[in-house]
């Protein structure tokens, strides 16, 4: 039994679409990462605002690190039984799962294409998949 798999993802979500024998599903899964730091601005009477943001920016961008790692994990886990992968999707989540997955040594040789693509509908997704491995 061939199962493919389709995977577009972003820092927020992953979307997987699976085909096996023309029968097609879909999962979503969310990221749970926080979104960038943000400085609120202003001085505090202790410390330059500048030291202080710097600091809570280092510690946020690790929680967020941590998060996305997870996060890729669990992607990875998902995929361990797909014959053939693509991974699309709009920004620098794709390379990073794709880091992930030669770290891990697991599934780089199933890897058929990673490529750039905007935002789809689910639809438009599928059918995307679709035209990739059938």
């Amino acid at each position: 039994m061939k199962k493919s798999t389709g995977l577009w993802i972003d820092h927020n979500e992953a979307i997987l679409v699976m085909i096996v024998d023309d029968q097609t599903s879909v999962q979503h899964v969310e990221s749970g990462a926080d979104g960038h730091f943000k400085s609120t601005g202003g001085w505090k009477s202790q410390g330059s605002s500048v030291a202080q943001a710097v600091s809570s920016e280092g510690k946020a961008e690790e929680i967020r690190k941590h998060q996305l790692h997870a996060f890729y994990t669990d992607v990875i886990n998902r995929l361990e039984d797909s014959s053939e992968i693509a991974i699309l999707g709009p920004g620098e989540a794709k390379t990073e799962l794709g880091n992930e997955i030669k770290k891990h040594g697991r599934l780089q040789e199933k890897v058929a294409t990673v490529e750039a693509c905007d935002r789809l509908t689910e639809n438009q997704l599928v059918a995307k998949v679709k035209t990739l491995f059938l």
